[in-house]
């Protein structure tokens, strides 16, 4: 085969139209999406536990006129949560091509 018919065959695929793809989930899907949903509560958990802690780290800050250092915690506590709800979203989104 050389590489002006594989680029003939290619480029008359392309002409056809669209292509249709189905896509089958894998034999082992159903346990991946219980490790995946396992590690999203996980993550919920933590940035839930997160902003617990910063919260009474705040409180105690300020109570104790310390330096406010629970601001950054919370920061990191939403960012991280905003991209752990987000990435599921994301990635379908990629997935489908829309």
């Amino acid at each position: 085969m050389s590489a002006t018919y594989l680029l003939l065959e290619a480029s008359s695929l392309l002409t056809q139209g669209e292509i249709k793809i189905t896509p089958k989930p894998p034999p082992e899907a159903g346990k991946l999406l219980n490790i995946i949903n396992y590690i999203a509560w996980i993550a919920m958990l933590a940035g839930v536990a997160s902003l617990i802690y910063a919260g009474g780290k705040f409180g105690w800050e300020r109570w104790h006129g310390g330096a406010l250092e629970s601001p950054k915690i919370v920061l990191g506590a939403l960012v991280g949560g905003i991209l752990s709800t987000t990435a599921g979203g994301i990635m379908n989104a990629i997935v489908t091509g829309g």
